[in-house]
């Protein structure tokens, strides 16, 4: 009902081994693989890897680049064949961003670069110090973007299922930053700075304000931390959800960095008042890299302390997903849409309309499974266990006294606590579940943001409460009672 487990205790056996991450692919899903990609190749749907991810039953493919109007219809096309071809094969495709609790969840990344007309990339480092020039002008394009708009970025991944993602270790937080690589990083200050600097790295050498080297493409991808990281020759968006449409960010990012292009060239034309080209491309670059600095981080993002370091830089952390859509409304974000003819005030009303509408409908839709599953499923199998053993103690109370057989008293107290421990479990289960109902009773007064905001701080923290205690009360009941699959069952058995 909701694409993901609502209730369920975690398995002993999760992905602490690494073993599903490192293993060959299960011989039945390498023949569902097998076949989703005969079927994209029918489509004209490059597919170019497949392999294993950290989770059970986690499995990864990649596209091979694309032009993004083309990509975002094959992703499309792609997760439709994949869940097609599943059930063929007796299986389930979970799109959902974290179908299981305790263990990752999925995400996308989305591999962005800028070309011209002729197929050039635009991001590409080139071979030449002319080319090093514009491919940094470029760069710092990128920069100004993210910086000026990570909030418009952060509204383009923002969906119920994502809340559960970002921020966990296993995606980025929901503060967008701009990783670069050591490389680059040096370089950048040296023209901050604005004077000669000798860069001990091979082909890098004399960098000053005047000239510019050869650098080698930078190869440092090893921050799998960063929402936004270069990785060579493009950029690495890392933070969209698993069953989200590509489309959005796409449009978002190409229309900030639009923006930027923009701005830095009306900057570049003052600067030409009274310089030559290439000090007045410097002049601009130098400046924009003293604006930008805050939003480059090359650190661990899943840190506390990178937290606190960009609540001091000022960097949004907006959690809640209507929250982070709430960019798509004001008025500076407005007026950069309709500048680069994107997007009416009206266009962009009616999406954050519709995105909190369907925020507040998911959300329902789970409190409702969850109510459901608790009275039909947990609170049945929760009495018959206690009915059993309530029998137990009865008889075991009758015994003593009337036959010769030892029974220690502490035997008894044993199962007295036990019983007790479950009692108290279903109680509460129950009484959470009564402060579900009224919650979804009060919510009916609510609507749009309101009610998102109501459902982010009251329900969903209201919910997690409900299965912990479900899931604890799923660790004692036997398996006989239990109706529903367990995690074991679900991650490890077919």
């Amino acid at each position: 009902m909701t694409g993901r487990t609502l209730i369920g205790a975690s398995s002993p056996k999760g992905q602490q081994l690494e073993d599903q991450y490192f293993g060959t692919i299960k011989e039945r899903i390498l023949d569902y693989m097998c076949d989703v990609e005969r079927e994209a190749y029918k489509l004209g749907i490059p597919l170019i890897t497949r392999h294993n991810e950290v989770a059970p039953h986690q499995y990864e493919f990649a596209p091979v680049f694309e032009e993004s109007n083309l990509a975002a219809d094959h992703n499309q096309l792609l997760m439709n064949i994949m869940k097609k071809i599943a059930i063929r094969h007796g299986l389930i495709c979970l799109l959902h961003e974290k179908p299981f609790a305790g263990i990752n969840g999925s995400g996308k990344h989305l591999n962005w670069s800028l070309s011209d007309e002729k197929g050039n990339n635009l991001l590409h480092p080139g071979d030449t110090p002319e080319d090093n020039l514009f491919f940094l002008t470029m760069l710092v394009c990128v920069l100004r973007a993210i910086y000026r708009h990570a909030d418009i970025l952060r509204a383009s991944v923002a969906s119920s299922g994502n809340e559960h993602r970002l921020g966990a270790n296993e995606a980025p937080p929901a503060i967008i930053s701009v990783f670069l690589g050591g490389q680059l990083t040096k370089i950048l200050e040296t023209i901050e700075k604005g004077k000669k600097e000798t860069i001990r790295r091979q082909d890098i050498f004399d960098l000053g304000l005047r000239r510019l080297p050869q650098f080698n493409r930078d190869v440092t991808d090893r921050n799998r931390t960063s929402p936004f990281a270069f990785t060579g020759n493009k950029f690495e968006f890392r933070a969209l959800g698993s069953s989200q449409n590509i489309s959005t960010p796409i449009t978002f990012l190409n229309t900030i960095i639009a923006d930027a292009i923009d701005s830095v060239r009306n900057e570049i034309e003052k600067e030409m008042k009274n310089k030559d080209f290439n000090t007045a491309v410097l002049t601009t670059i130098a400046k924009i890299i003293r604006e930008t600095r805050d939003i480059r981080f090359e650190g661990n993002n899943y840190s506390q302390k990178w937290k606190k370091e960009a609540a001091k830089r000022g960097l949004p952390n907006e959690p809640s997903t209507a929250g982070a859509l709430k960019a798509l409304i004001k008025k500076a974000n407005i007026e950069l849409f309709k500048r680069q003819k994107v997007f009416s005030e009206e266009e962009l009303f009616s999406r954050y309309k519709i995105w909190i509408e369907t925020y507040n409908t998911s959300l329902e839709i789970e409190a409702q499974t969850l109510k459901e599953m608790v009275d039909a499923n947990i609170l049945p199998a929760g009495y018959a266990y206690q009915g059993r053993l309530a029998r137990n103690l009865k008889e075991l109370h009758s015994l003593i006294g009337s036959t010769t057989i030892q029974i220690e008293k502490e035997a008894v107290k044993d199962l007295e606590k036990h019983l007790a421990d479950i009692t108290h479990k279903i109680y509460y289960v129950r009484r959470n579940t009564h402060e579900l109902e009224k919650i979804l009773e009060e919510s009916k007064k609510l609507e749009g943001e309101e009610k998102s905001k109501f459902f982010f701080k009251q329900l969903k923290p209201l919910m997690e409460h409900i299965r912990k205690h479900c899931d604890s009360l799923e660790q004692f009941v036997s398996d006989e009672h239990w109706t529903l699959p367990k995690y074991r069952e679900m991650l490890f058995i077919g």
